[in-house]
């Protein structure tokens, strides 16, 4: 755990001090940043973080797919690589530190940000139980749109999950309070969800313009606003306003988490679903169930977009069980190779993010990957990949 133990005069103090910074936080919100014009940039820097676990190992595979994606650009010096590998949890336990300071200036000195899983430390391991840094790197670099899309196109699902980011849940996830009881020891246990109106504002745009320019017309948001009435409250209500005042043309309904949870598991109802809009939490939870029906949690990637920076990872975990039973010959690329696509559309290089999706398709089909002894090996996946890639150029055009 990593609340502080208070009185209540103490934890009436620290909740004053949580709301006064959230209060800043909102109104810094709506001053705003601006998004680089990628296509007027002399050069797109592209920052690589291996993370933990598997995380170098599928990183460094989509590091060589970049480079041969953006060979050219790399020569000419429109384009440039620049590896981060101060995301370690070894450098992070060693620092005392979600994201050390110097590692954070060098992601903040690159445009984009294409990651590897990040282990976060949890109570009763004996080290450290850092913030998680995702969570850090999300407010650091106000990603406040966590964008996920599940495509599974024999089973009529297109969907696009737009997770608020940066508040709910998660936001205050470290700082809670636990209150001192009569004895020795923690009594009661609190910890905080944040909802703001510029940060619910956001998100709602951002998944209704893209239902707008996408050709989507249903937008569906996702609360428990029956029982957590204030919170998730406001968060419909919002949604609901930006949707009746800037998306007319766009058809919403309104769904409680528990029911959608379900509703992604009947075949009945889900081919309606087009667009989400969910909560820190909602968004978190959700998003794996749908990456389990589009194929599992490896075939999945996901974007992380603010008004400045972006961050584009894959949507699984650091994974040490593959390690400890041997198995890292047979890893998953996938995740962080859609997640590799996303992040080159991102920049303006859509033709070649689409080149990549449909070779990764390809060779998913030729070699299928498991995890285990009896799918193919990473490095023979990659290997078909790659010839899917430079057939899509042509050998005259291969990059």
């Amino acid at each position: 755990m990593t609340g502080k133990l208070l009185n209540i005069e103490q934890a009436v103090a620290s909740f004053r001090k949580l709301l006064e910074q959230q209060q800043q936080r909102s109104a810094q919100i709506k001053s705003g940043s601006r998004l680089p014009d990628f296509a007027t940039l002399p050069c797109v820097r592209i920052a690589l973080a291996g993370g933990d676990g598997i995380g170098p190992v599928i990183t460094q595979y989509a590091q060589r797919v970049l480079e041969y994606l953006l060979k050219d650009e790399i020569a000419q010096g429109k384009a440039e690589l620049t590896e981060i590998t101060g995301l370690t949890l070894e450098n992070r336990l060693a620092q005392n530190c979600s994201v050390p300071e110097t590692t954070l200036r060098q992601i903040k000195s690159c445009h984009v940000l294409l990651k590897g899983p990040t282990t976060t430390p949890q109570a009763g391991q004996g080290i450290a139980n850092l913030e998680s840094a995702n969570v850090t790197l999300r407010r650091e670099l106000d990603l406040y749109a966590n964008v996920r899309p599940v495509n599974v196109p024999d089973k009529g699902i297109d969907w696009c999950f737009f997770r608020e980011n940066t508040e709910g849940a998660y936001v205050l996830g470290s700082q809670g309070v636990l209150l001192e009881g009569r004895e020795a020891g923690s009594e009661l246990a609190f910890d905080f969800a944040v909802t703001t109106r510029p940060g619910v504002e956001r998100i709602a745009r951002s998944a209704m313009n893209y239902a707008k320019n996408n050709g989507k017309k249903r937008v569906s948001i996702v609360t428990k606003a029956n029982i957590i009435k204030t919170g998730d409250g406001n968060f419909l209500q919002i949604c609901k306003e930006i949707a009746g005042r800037e998306f007319p043309e766009l058809e919403i309904d309104d769904w409680y988490i528990d029911i959608m949870a379900a509703n992604l598991v009947n075949e009945d109802l889900r081919r309606k679903f087009q667009v989400f809009i969910l909560p820190n939490l909602y968004g978190d939870i959700l998003t794996d169930e749908a990456a389990e029906i589009q194929g599992g949690l490896g075939t999945a990637g996901s974007a992380n977009i603010g008004d400045r920076y972006a961050m584009f990872e894959p949507v699984h975990g650091s994974a040490p069980r593959l390690i400890e039973e041997g198995r890292l010959a047979y890893v998953d690329p996938r995740s962080v190779l859609r997640a590799c696509s996303m992040m080159l559309a991102h920049i303006g290089r859509g033709d070649k993010g689409n080149i990549l999706d449909r070779a990764v398709t390809a060779a998913s089909t030729l070699h299928p990957i498991t995890g285990f002894e009896n799918g193919a090996k990473t490095e023979d996946f990659i290997a078909e990949l790659m010839k899917g890639i430079t057939r899509a150029f042509g050998s005259a055009q291969a990059p």
